[in-house]
């Protein structure tokens, strides 16, 4: 087994971490009742990376993502986009900071078309009177650029844009929901269990488009339970465990075990584990 020298495993660690992170959560707080969702949650995702959140049920991964998706507000701490401290109110708030999330129930409408849903809540209408007065859409704009964009991401396999999404398999509807979030994502996309209940082949195309969303230099959060999905994908691994990060690791120097074993508790990062820089010094039952 190779093993990195200090001097090597700080040249890598300063290669794929940048200083100034595109978003950063710090000490987010929600609590409902008596019950504390998040206990000083901290999150850093960095410019062109695939930043994974895996945790067990209850850990507070949902109530993270909604935090950082401006659907519901932290009682406590703070959110940063580009270094700047940013109130995420409401999910709109997001969307105007750059912030695209792909829901695993996916908020589409099954019964409009393809470029009806790309471009949902945004339409575009038509220019000078008819677009301002009337209120007229531009139904033949979006078509074209609906049209590019599925080219440019590699889903023209969906043969006419104008039917509806209900008619599509759940593999391109997943497809599509990427693609809104591409079109409009500025800053980040977040991707809520993309791949839930999808089988293999579609599963592997929706991995597929998130290689294609990094190597064009967008950051995703993927919050997912499939491992070998993580394992593919991602740069980092975030594990939550009881409303807060417990350890943040460079993919590629854990192995799935290890990071199952965080996940549950059955090992803890070392002492001196930094989750900003992620250098893999862990001890546990599982060492």
């Amino acid at each position: 087994m190779n093993v990195r020298t200090d001097e090597e495993r700080t040249n890598m660690e300063s290669a794929v971490t940048p200083l100034e992170p595109v978003l950063r959560a710090r000490g987010l707080t929600k609590r409902y009742g008596h019950v504390s969702a998040l206990t000083g949650a901290d999150l850093t995702l960095y410019p062109g990376e695939v930043l994974a959140v895996i945790g067990d049920n209850g850990a507070g991964k949902s109530t993270l993502i909604k935090c950082l998706s401006g659907a519901i507000t932290p009682d406590d701490g703070a959110i940063e986009i580009d270094g700047v401290p940013t109130r995420l109110k409401t999910p709109l708030d997001a969307r105007l900071n750059g912030i695209e999330t792909v829901h695993q129930h996916l908020a589409i409408a099954p019964g409009r078309d393809i470029a009806a849903n790309l471009f949902l809540g945004r339409e575009l209408r038509k220019p000078g009177f008819l677009g301002r007065g009337l209120r007229i859409l531009d139904r033949k704009a979006m078509r074209e650029r609906s049209a590019a964009l599925l080219d440019e991401l590699g889903l023209l396999t969906i043969q006419n844009l104008g039917q509806a999404l209900e008619t599509l398999s759940g593999g391109q509807r997943q497809g599509v929901a990427v693609a809104r979030a591409a079109a409009f994502g500025s800053k980040v996309v977040i991707m809520d269990e993309p791949t839930a209940a999808l089988g293999v082949k579609e599963s592997g195309r929706v991995l597929d488009l998130i290689k294609q969303l990094r190597d064009r230099g967008l950051p995703i959060i993927l919050i997912s339970h499939d491992m070998p999905h993580v394992f593919e994908v991602a740069d980092r691994i975030h594990v939550q465990r009881l409303g807060r990060r417990i350890a943040c690791v460079q993919t590629a120097e854990v192995s799935m075990t290890d990071a199952v074993s965080l996940m549950t508790g059955a090992l803890t990062p070392g002492d001196d584990h930094d989750p900003e820089t992620a250098p893999v010094r862990l001890t546990g039952a599982a060492r």
